[in-house]
């Protein structure tokens, strides 16, 4: 089978990861374009960002329509991001391909690892163990901005542009925590806010990309197509499964994708 037709059946899985848990899809692109289709990671990683863009930027739309994607923290992270995205790519772009897989191997274990805890912990945002740098304003339904909250989120999204530009990741599971930690938002708000940050900071590594090597459509055009279908179908399906279950079942995934990543870079070693 064509490697065009196996990347549209790739994409739908991914969108439905994202649309499930409004994190993690973008980290699981590259993993299964490189074990399933065999792309190199620098090659994969566009079309894994390309995709986020895409299916995330709908994914936001649709939020920002609800009232409940906080767009004024989705623009400050993602603006910086972008600036240590492109960063990100140029060093992609000098580091082995086996130590890139090696890194990628390490973050989805860590991905596992915290989504597991995280499932373990209520997702009620009144449920709080800690007073947060963000509050919202209970007569506007928006942030009090202060120094602390801006430089919370200014963190949040360098270390989610980084990430995404070296690994072709969104850096949903950077922010969704992060959004978690430093704030008195819903999950709903948060997973609406990520997807605002992942559209933006995708782009830019995209066009970072594209200045290095040309994209492969061919894969891409398909991927990114069934990766907007599941995202769709993840959205509908969000609200009538367990978010816990959701969790523990993407860090189950995570954790066994990163022992299949490490197993084919050991037999190519070897």
């Amino acid at each position: 089978m064509s490697a065009y037709l196996i990347a549209a059946p790739l994409g739908v899985c991914v969108g439905l990861v994202l649309g499930l848990t409004g994190a993690g899809g973008a980290v699981l692109s590259v993993p299964l374009l490189t074990l399933v289709i065999g792309l190199p990671l620098i090659e994969a990683a566009p079309i894994g960002l390309l995709a986020v863009t895409v299916a995330a930027g709908l994914g936001a739309a649709l939020a920002l329509g609800q009232g409940i994607l906080r767009y004024k923290a989705a623009m400050l992270m993602a603006i910086s991001g972008s600036v240590v995205s492109p960063l990100g790519v140029a060093i992609a772009h000098i580091v082995p391909n086996a130590l890139l897989t090696a890194m990628f191997s390490v973050l989805l274990l860590w991905v596992g690892t915290i989504t597991w805890r995280q499932a373990r912990v209520p997702t009620d945002a009144k449920v709080v163990n800690h007073d947060p740098p963000c509050h919202l304003n209970p007569a506007t339904g928006k942030f009090l901005w202060t120094r602390p909250c801006a430089r919370a989120m200014i963190a949040s999204g360098i270390s989610a542009g980084f990430v995404s530009g070296l690994l072709g990741v969104g850096g949903g599971f950077i922010i969704v925590p992060a959004l978690r930690r430093n704030t008195d938002l819903s999950m709903n708000a948060c997973v609406a806010t990520s997807m605002g940050v992942l559209t933006l900071v995708s782009l830019i590594g995209v066009v970072a990309s594209v200045g290095h090597a040309p994209l492969n459509l061919s894969v891409g055009a398909p991927f990114v197509v069934g990766a907007v279908a599941g995202m769709m179908v993840g959205r509908y399906f969000s609200a009538r499964l367990s978010g816990p279950g959701l969790q523990k079942s993407f860090a189950i995934l995570c954790v066994s994708v990163a022992v299949a990543m490490s197993w084919s870079l050991l037999r190519t070693m070897n």
